[in-house]
Order: C-alpha cells, then structure tokens, then sequence
C-alpha cells in the first residue's frame, strides 16, 4: 500500500472509529464508563466469523470478553492476543476535535483509544474475521482477550482473571499486546521496535512523622520539611544505566543498522530514533517521580504527618535494589512502605515467535529491521506473567516521519495513521497465519 492510500473505508479503520466512538473512559478508583458496550460490539462481530465468546464480569459493566479460537494441533501451545477496552480520560476542551467522534481528518483517524489500544483491538478482530472468512484454521488455539480496567490497575480485569479465572489462558505460553511493532527511521530505512519486556513497577506510600503545632511557631519537627528533603533526594538521584538482555540487544541491532555511523554512547544512539526515544529512553534505567503529595488540612497548622506516593519503575531483576534505594534516599526518619506492585517481565528477544514477528513485517517492508526495546511502563501482560505466559508488545504500524508516537499516549488530539492502520492489520494476520 502506497503511502495516503487509506481512505478510511477500510474495515479496521472502521472498526476502530466506532469504537472511538464507545465511551469507555476509565477515571481510576472503580470510576468507569464500563466496557460492556464496546466487548458487545466485538462479540457480534467474532460471531459473525463463527467465534464465541465467554464474558467474565468481577463487577456490572466492567466486561472481560475471552474467546479461544481452535487450532488443528493441540499439542501446540496455545497464543493469547489481547487488548484493553478503557481509555484514560479526555477533556474535550483541550482538543481540536470531539476525542469520542472518531473524526477522520489529514489522513488520520483522531479520538481517545486511537493508538491505546483500541487500533489494536481492532486489528485482532479484523484480522481474524478475514482469516475465517477465507477458511483459514490456525494450528494452535489463539485465544482472544478484550479486557477491562488496565488503565487503573486491572483489579477487575487481566489481574482479576489471572488469579480468579486462570482457565481462560489454559495452555497458552505466549502473550500479545501493547506496546510495541511502532516504526522509526534510522539509515533511510524503517525500524520496528519489538516489545520483549517491561518494567517493574512500584508505588512506595512514603510517610514522615513529626509534632503538630500552630504555624506561627518555630517547627524543627515539621513533618512536611521532613518529606519534602527525602522527595527532593529522590528527585536528584542519577539513576545508572542497567544492562538488561533486552537493553543489550536492542543495542546491537541498532548498531548492526547504523553501521559506523553508530554513536559511542547509548543515549545518543537511542536519541537518532527520534520521537520514539522518548519510549525507548528510560528503559536502560530506573525511573521514581513523585507523584501524589498529602500533608495538613489548615494553612495555619503543621500537621503531624505528611505522606507521598513514589511511583518507581525498575529494571527486570532491579526491584530489590530500586527499593533499597528508595529507603536509602528517604532517609532513617521517613516510613517506606510497598501500596501496590507489578512485576518487571522479559522475553526472549529471539525464537519462533519472533521470527514470525520478522517476517510478517518483511512480507510487507522487505527493507525493515526488527530490534527489541524494554518498555519503560506497564502492560497487561505483567499480569498474565504469573502464570507462565511471557508477553510481547506488537501493534505493528509503519508511521511517517515527525509522527510524534509516544506524545499519542494518554495525549490531547491522539490519533493514529489510517495507513498505520491497514498496514498493522495486514501483518498482524501474517503473523497469525505463520503461528
């Protein structure tokens, strides 16, 4: 397909409007729209393709949608693609289109859900309907998964499932997701970047002590002092670059790309990857940002305690320094406590699925290099770790120069290519078809 060539009539394009057009907004602490409507939508159409559906609810309205599509050899492990149907909030006043009219503009689709994950999503359902509209079987069980709740904290979704429902994933060893697949140009020619791991993720509840007093008063006891040096200790860490399998391989592919243009240093090499640096990045190292700050009720008063939520992403195997760190940093006067966490994940950056990774792309970018990155956030195939499923991050899209991936996530106006579109949907099905 020529570059422009998506008009938008296209079935995956389609599809992925109307679901736009679901709201399904995920505003956190159990405050949701629901994905009953658009897990509706997607079960007709897998239906009409001969596929059923099995919905698994933890609470009204918040709608997981499994299905498990048969394949010919069942000694083969099983596959799971998978996707989220919640999108983060959208102000419509700091957008330039309506975020839920699935508005097609400049050779793009705009709207909330356009590139998390709804593309996706679309993309899985496209591609198997054609395939079993044309007959296709695949060989192994390929067991899809619309999900609910991962943009809070998958309490009634992927996690939900994995500790309650497990059985849905039976015999599957492989997971399929966000976020990875995307394109970059480097030495004229395309790279796509494969998603074999994640960072870990830690959300540290920090909490100073101190004596509360009138405000007028001298206070060296002031809790809020307290935590605001620990914060601010924290803020000045330079985190060292951590090499991981997947940081070390993704720095050999591109070195084996670039050749001797290839610059010495590993930010530097990372940085000609251009906007989607800004993903790529913070995967060679720990991040921690404060991120919620709760000290006092009245300007007048020093409040006995003041506590910060520290969100902390490590490196596959960094979780215990990370947090001995955290600890270090704070201080012997600041309570550390763990409220929440998620494991870091990697794959293996090479094998058979891989491989089918590489060659759909190539069938339709012969030119294309293929390297695997760490993704600095987390997915729900974290989620489904625990039960022995290593996950990978493929929403295959060729995207234009100066298209700012990674500022789409969670972004006013996020919208994605109706060329990335179809061109994801086509490989996605090769990748099926080679499974």
């Amino acid at each position: 397909m020529s570059v422009g060539a998506a008009t938008g009539d296209e079935e995956v394009c389609r599809l992925t409007a109307e679901l736009i057009r679901i709201d399904t907004t995920n505003r956190g602490g159990g405050d949701a729209e629901g994905e009953r409507a658009a897990a509706d939508r997607i079960e007709a159409l897998l239906a009409e393709a001969g596929i059923h559906c099995r919905r698994y609810e933890r609470e009204p309205g918040r709608t997981n949608l499994i299905a498990r599509w048969a394949g010919t050899d069942p000694s083969l492990p099983a596959i799971v693609l998978h996707g989220h149907l919640d999108v983060v909030p959208a102000d419509p006043a700091g957008w330039s289109v309506d975020p839920f009219g699935g508005v097609i503009r400049d050779g793009m689709l705009w709207g909330r859900g356009a590139v998390d994950m709804k593309n996706m999503v679309a993309m899985i359902v496209t591609a198997v309907r054609t395939l079993a509209a044309a007959g296709f079987v695949p060989r192994r069980d390929v067991i899809l998964a619309f999900l609910a709740d991962e943009e809070d904290n998958s309490r009634v979704g992927a996690r939900w499932l994995a500790e309650a429902h497990p059985d849905a994933f039976a015999g599957a060893d492989t997971a399929v997701s966000e976020v990875g697949g995307f394109s970059a140009e480097l030495a004229g020619r395309p790279v796509f970047f494969l998603q074999t791991g994640e960072k870990g993720i830690l959300w540290l509840r920090l909490t100073a002590r101190g004596r509360a007093s009138h405000a007028s008063q001298r206070n060296p006891d002031n809790p809020v002092h307290r935590l605001a040096r620990a914060l601010a200790r924290i803020a000045d860490e330079d985190w060292p670059l951590t090499g991981s399998a997947t940081s070390r391989a993704l720095d050999a592919g591109l070195r084996e790309v670039l050749g001797e243009a290839a610059p010495a240093d590993p930010l530097d090499l990372i940085g000609l990857a251009g906007p989607a640096a800004a993903f790529i990045a913070p995967g060679l190292a720990n991040v921690a940002n404060a991120t919620i700050v709760d000290a006092g009720a009245n300007a007048n008063v020093v409040p006995a305690t003041a506590s910060a939520i520290v969100d902390v992403r490590f490196v596959p195997g960094g979780r215990d320094a990370a947090l001995a760190r955290i600890r270090e940093l704070a201080g012997p006067d600041v309570d550390v406590e763990i409220a929440d966490e998620a494991p870091a994940v990697e794959a293996p950056a090479t094998g058979p699925v891989v491989d089918a990774m590489r060659a759909a792309i190539r069938a339709h970018r012969p030119d294309a290099a293929v390297v695997p990155y760490l993704l600095p956030a987390g997915t729900d195939n974290a989620m489904l770790a625990g039960l022995g499923i290593r996950g990978y991050g493929f929403v295959p899209m060729l995207l234009p120069a100066g298209y700012d991936f990674p500022a789409m996530f969670h972004g006013v106006d996020e919208r994605v290519p109706l060329d990335a579109l179809v061109f994801g949907e086509a490989v996605l099905r090769e990748f099926i078809r080679a499974l």
